[in-house]
């Protein structure tokens, strides 16, 4: 069986290409994440999956459950992912959309997690060291774990950079066991 990323990016290119042409890559990002909210809802999946649904009957009552979030050409894509089977792709084609969009807009989406709260002046640094290091414009969102015991783990798309303790332990008890 095909990766759902793989199966996904063909639909999230189509989207992400259309939204640039259109110049509202902000307002499909927000739709694609509605409809992809949705469908991972276990009751949505329950029905969406029902055999005596047709096509048409599973995309209409995924946008009747978006309501109003959802605008006419992001219904015409729905019914499409509908037509070919693919919505529970949704997901997937939402998060390939936004990598693509924040690989157009040059910037990078960084998470910082630390043991204890990190001060913005030390956050502002971190932010304009990676923005140099990766040429583009970096958003840093902070989250705690005191797991980490000190240190920081610092996550940017598929780039980890693991300064943490507990990593550090990690490694020198993979080294000893070596």
């Amino acid at each position: 069986m095909a990766e759902l990323s793989t199966l996904a990016r063909p639909y999230a290119k189509a989207a992400f290409e259309y939204a640039r042409d259109k110049g509202s890559l902000d307002n499909w990002q927000s739709q694609l994440a509605t409809a992809a909210a949705v469908v991972q809802d276990d009751a949505v999946v329950t029905v969406l999956t029902n055999p005596s649904l047709t096509a048409e009957q599973q995309a209409a009552t995924l946008v009747e459950l978006c309501g109003d979030s959802l605008g006419n050409e992001a219904q015409n894509f729905v019914a499409i992912l509908a037509d070919n089977k693919r919505l529970a792709l949704l997901p997937q084609i939402h998060a390939q959309f936004v990598a693509l969009k924040a690989n157009q807009e040059k910037s990078v989406d960084v998470e910082l997690v630390s043991p204890f709260p990190v001060e913005e002046e030390t956050v502002s640094k971190l932010a304009a060291a990676l923005g140099e290091r990766l040429a583009r414009e970096v958003k840093v969102t902070t989250a705690q774990d005191e797991s980490l015991l000190g240190g920081v783990l610092i996550r940017a798309g598929d780039t980890v950079i693991d300064g943490s303790v507990r990593g550090r332990l990690s490694k020198l008890a993979e080294a000893m066991n070596s």
